[in-house]
């Protein structure tokens, strides 16, 4: 066994195609927890009991998987019970919005160990907020329980475009000083482990579909709507990131020809320029300077400015200019949800993000305009829900995305020989050729 898994005298071979894939569909069963034993293993894999059981023997001797106590026996002799050593190493994750940092670590099962999050301007620049980042993991891995595990992956998800294979943002409308900037690269560096980056929203869909209310959902779009407005799809059970890296951008989609709606990105008649949470704002402050809404006036003199915050806690008060405000933000929403749901048909939309927690105005009038404007079958088992995982979406995703990265096929064939993933950074870096 161990020459078929390439482990001869001297530099070890990289391992068979047959066996890599057969170890990863093996390892899969039991880390995601569709198989307690090696016979729902070889049942769901069609798997011969004997590649199930070299493999099994491989993962355990390699401290991935532990055989526990007997299971219940369905005739025959009882099965060992098969878990997956979670606790093997740890994740640091930062999930970066335009007003907020949130980091914490978790176990290799995306079990959050520890959380933190704070206030932040991710315009200040990249030094300022990764800098901030890397003091808030210096504090987790100090105080939190198990920081002195090996680490075994970063995960960063940013505000704004990113070319996934890079790790790096591409040209970010709300983020000035960060296009091109090598985040991979500054944290490969700074922890000696294997870094990726991605867009917030992708990595909230992915905390969604793992650990939140898209489960059991293989076709899923999730909204977040908070300064800007973002899409992650979920197609067919996997993350869909396009060509390069910016499928769901749909705060970009063009909803007006109004040439005095300019967009931050440049553009006329976006979605964000009329719908996101500073449009919310903005026009939250123009009624209250109209005199329009005592309560919004009343606010903007206490605080100087408005935000959606502000506009949704008038709305909660039944103040009719904030409730109109926020409908018609959803309207404009909903309107562009439609076409989505006409063109990708899931079988679940998630409203997420800062300005969805604001209250029910916002995703009632989502709701109504996309059952209103959709194709009958393309909403007939359709369900709209708002996130279920609340701040915490953002960071179970980074570590999801960076535990299936590093159990991938890829990844697994760099590290499998040396143990893990700590210490080798290259893990992340795309194949050659």
């Amino acid at each position: 066994m161990n020459q078929e898994l390439g482990r001869e005298s001297g530099t070890p071979a990289p391992l068979p195609d047959e066996v890599l894939d057969t170890l990863v569909a093996v390892l899969d069963e039991v880390r995601l927890g569709r198989s307690r034993s090696r016979a729902d293993i070889a049942d769901r894999t069609q798997l011969g009991r004997g590649i199930v059981s070299q493999r099994l023997n491989e993962l355990v001797t390699r401290g991935l998987v532990v055989e526990g106590d007997t299971g219940p026996s369905t005739g025959g002799r009882p099965p060992r019970q098969l878990a997956f050593r979670a606790d093997t190493g740890r994740v640091l994750v930062a999930d970066l919005g335009a007003t907020s940092i949130d980091v914490a670590m978790t176990n290799l099962s995306g079990d959050v160990v520890a959380h933190y999050a704070e206030p932040a301007d991710i315009a200040a620049g990249p030094e300022a907020v990764l800098g901030r980042v890397e003091e808030l993991f210096a504090e987790l891995l100090r105080t939190a329980r198990g920081g002195s595990a090996r680490i075994w992956g970063v995960g960063i998800g940013v505000p704004g475009p990113v070319e996934f294979e890079a790790g790096q943002p591409i040209s970010p409308p709300i983020m000035p000083g960060w296009d091109g900037y090598p985040i991979r690269r500054r944290f490969a560096d700074r922890y000696e482990a294997p870094v990726w980056v991605d867009n917030d929203v992708n990595i909230l869909a992915l905390g969604e579909w793992r650990a939140g209310i898209a489960q059991g959902h293989d076709n899923v779009v999730v909204v977040k709507i908070g300064t800007g407005i973002g899409a992650g799809i979920i197609s067919d059970g996997r993350l869909h990131r396009g060509a390069l890296g910016s499928a769901g951008d749909v705060g970009h989609i063009q909803v007006t020809d109004d040439s005095s709606v300019v967009c931050r990105c440049g553009n006329i008649g976006c979605l964000e320029a009329l719908a996101g949470g500073a449009a919310i704002g903005r026009n939250g402050e123009a009624a209250a300077r109209e005199g329009r809404s005592e309560r919004l006036r009343a606010a903007l003199d206490q605080y100087g400015r408005l935000s959606a915050a502000d506009v949704a806690r008038a709305a909660a008060f039944g103040d009719p200019v904030a409730v109109d405000l926020l409908a018609t933000a959803g309207r404009r929403v909903g309107s562009m949800l439609a076409s989505v749901v006409n063109f990708f048909n899931p079988s679940l939309v998630i409203i997420g993000g800062g300005v969805a927690q604001s209250g029910d105005q916002l995703l009632a009038a989502i709701r109504e305009t996309v059952y209103r404007r959709s194709l009958p079958l393309a909403t007939r088992d359709l369900l709209i829900q708002r996130s279920s995982l609340g701040g915490l979406g953002g960071v179970v995703g980074a570590s999801a995305m960076v535990v299936d990265q590093v159990f991938s096929r890829e990844s697994l064939a760099r590290w499998i020989e040396t143990g893990g993933p700590a210490g080798m950074p290259e893990v992340a870096q795309p194949a050659a050729g």
